[in-house]
C-alpha cells in the first residue's frame, strides 16, 4: 500500500503534480552529487588515506597523523593551503569567531559586506549581548554595509566604507534569519572582484554556512582567503557528531590557530578522540546528504507554493544552500507547522516546540529538531525567531524520502485533517 492512501486526495494531487514538476532539477542535482563526491573521493585517495588515520589520540594530540590527514583533506577539497578541523570548534559560530579574533587585532576594522550578520555573531562582534570577550571589548572597529532593496550588495555605498584599517571584509553566505536570498557563488566571486580592486589588501572572510558541496565550487576556489563552517552541518554529512572547520592560506590558518589554541602550541596540539572515522567518514558522505537535502528543500519550496503560502527561494530558483523559508504572517501557525515537522522527526517526536530564550539570540526562537545529534542542522528541522515576519526557516534532511514523508505529512496535518 503506497503511504500516499493517508493522505487526503486532493493533497495526493497536488504531491503527483509536484513530483513531475520538479523532476529535472531533481535529474541535476543528480550530476553535481556525482562531480562533489568525485572531488572528495579524489582527495581521499590522493592522501593516501589508511585505516589508522582512523584512530584519534588522547592528551595533548601531540603527532595525531589522523587529524593532520583530515585537514589535508579538507585542504584539498576546498583547495587552499591549510585547514583546521577540530572537534574543540563547538559551532559554526565558534569557528568564525575564532578566525576573526585570529586574524584581527586592536586597532583593526571588520567590515561585514552582505548586511548585518545573523544573531550570535553580533554577540561575537559585540554589537549585542554583555561584550565580554567580543571584538569590541579589543578594540576592534565594525561596520555593515545594509543591503539594497532587492537584497543585493551596495558597492557604491561599500566602497566609502573600505578604509586602509579594513583588515578583514566578510561575506555571510547564508541568509541566516534574514530575508534576503542566500549569495551563489558566482554572487561571493563578484564581491571579491570588487574588492581586491578597492582594497587588495583587505583579507576576505566567508561564512559559509549551510553552503559546503551545495554548488560544484566553493567560496575558495574564486578567490575567498579564509572560510568556515560547522561539522553538524553540510560537511559533517550528518555523521560527526561535534566540531568546526576553517580553511585558508597557510599563514591566516596559524594566527587562527593561536587563538584556537595558544600562542607557542597553536594547531600543533588538540586530542581528537574517537572523533576521526566520524569526520573522515562525514565528510566522504556530505556531497550526497547535502545535494538530497537540497532536493527535499525543492520539494518544499513547490508543494508549499502550491498551498499558497509565500517560500523563498522558489522551487527552481538556483540553490546555494540548504535554507527554505516559508512565511506564515503571525506566529501562531509559525509555532503549529514548526509543531507538524517536529512531529515527523525520528527523534522526539512526540515533543511539542515552545518559543524559548536561546543563548546569542535577542528574540524567543521556535525549534522543532529531532535530530540524532543535537541541533545538527544537516538533518531535518525547522526554526526562526519569533518576529515579524513570522518566517520559518527548513533545512536539512539526511534523505530525499524522509523530507518528502515529513513535510507532505505536515501539510496533511494542518491544512486537511
Amino acid at each position: 500500500m503506497s503511504w500516499q492512501t493517508e493522505l487526503a486526495p486532493e493533497l495526493q494531487t497536488k504531491i503527483q503534480a509536484v513530483d513531475a514538476q520538479i523532476a529535472p532539477r531533481l535529474t541535476a542535482l543528480d550530476d553535481q552529487i556525482i562531480n562533489n563526491q568525485a572531488k572528495v573521493l579524489q582527495a581521499f585517495q590522493d592522501q593516501s588515506i589508511s585505516e589508522t588515520h582512523l584512530n584519534g589520540t588522547t592528551g595533548y594530540g601531540n603527532d595525531d597523523q589522523g587529524r593532520d590527514k583530515l585537514e589535508a583533506v579538507y585542504s584539498q577539497v576546498f583547495g587552499t593551503e591549510d585547514a583546521l578541523v577540530r572537534p574543540q570548534l563547538v559551532s559554526g559560530t565558534h569557528a568564525i569567531g575564532t578566525a576573526l579574533l585570529g586574524m584581527l587585532r586592536p586597532g583593526d576594522d571588520l567590515l561585514y559586506l552582505t548586511g548585518e550578520p545573523y544573531d550570535t555573531l553580533q554577540e561575537v562582534i559585540g554589537i549585542a549581548g554583555n561584550g565580554i570577550g567580543s571584538l569590541k571589548e579589543y578594540q576592534i572597529g565594525f561596520d555593515y554595509v545594509p543591503l539594497l532593496a532587492d537584497g543585493s550588495v551596495d558597492f557604491e555605498l561599500a566602497k566609502t566604507m573600505i578604509t586602509a584599517k579594513t583588515k578583514v571584509i566578510a561575506i555571510q553566505r547564508s541568509r541566516g534569519y534574514a530575508v534576503r536570498d542566500s549569495f551563489t557563488v558566482a554572487k561571493i566571486a563578484e564581491m571579491v572582484r570588487f574588492i581586491k580592486t578597492v582594497n587588495p589588501d583587505s583579507i576576505i572572510f566567508v561564512d559559509n554556512a549551510y553552503g559546503e558541496f551545495s554548488e560544484v565550487i566553493e567560496p575558495t576556489d574564486v578567490g575567498v582567503d579564509v572560510m568556515a563552517g560547522s561539522l553538524i552541518k553540510n560537511a559533517g554529512g550528518g555523521i560527526a557528531q561535534t566540531g568546526g572547520y576553517i580553511v585558508g592560506t597557510q599563514r591566516l590558518i596559524e594566527m587562527i590557530g593561536y587563538r584556537l589554541t595558544v600562542p607557542g602550541v597553536g594547531a600543533s596540539e588538540g586530542a581528537t578522540q574517537g572523533n576521526l572515522q566520524l569526520m573522515f567518514e562525514g565528510f566522504f558522505l556530505a556531497p550526497s546528504v547535502t545535494g538530497n537535502a537540497i532536493k527535499g528543500a525543492i520539494y518544499e519550496a513547490a508543494l508549499l507554493e502550491k498551498m499558497g503560502l509565500s517560500v523563498s527561494p522558489k522551487w527552481d530558483a538556483p540553490r546555494t544552500d540548504l535554507i527554505q523559508t516559508v512565511n506564515f504572517g503571525n506566529p501562531d501557525d509559525m509555532v503549529k507547522f514548526a509543531g507538524c515537522v517536529q512531529a515527523q522527526s525520528p527523534i522526539d517526536s512526540f515533543v511539542t516546540p515552545i518559543p524559548s530564550d536561546f543563548a546569542g539570540y535577542e528574540d524567543q526562537i521556535v525549534m522543532a529538531a529531532g535530530t540524532f545529534i543535537q541541533g545538527a542542522s544537516i538533518e531535518f528541522s525547522a526554526d526562526g525567531p519569533i518576529r515579524a515576519p513570522y518566517t520559518l526557516y527548513l533545512q536539512g534532511g539526511l534523505t530525499y524520502a524522509h523530507i518528502k514523508l515529513a513535510i507532505s505529512r505536515a501539510v496533511q496535518t494542518t491544512y486537511y485533517a
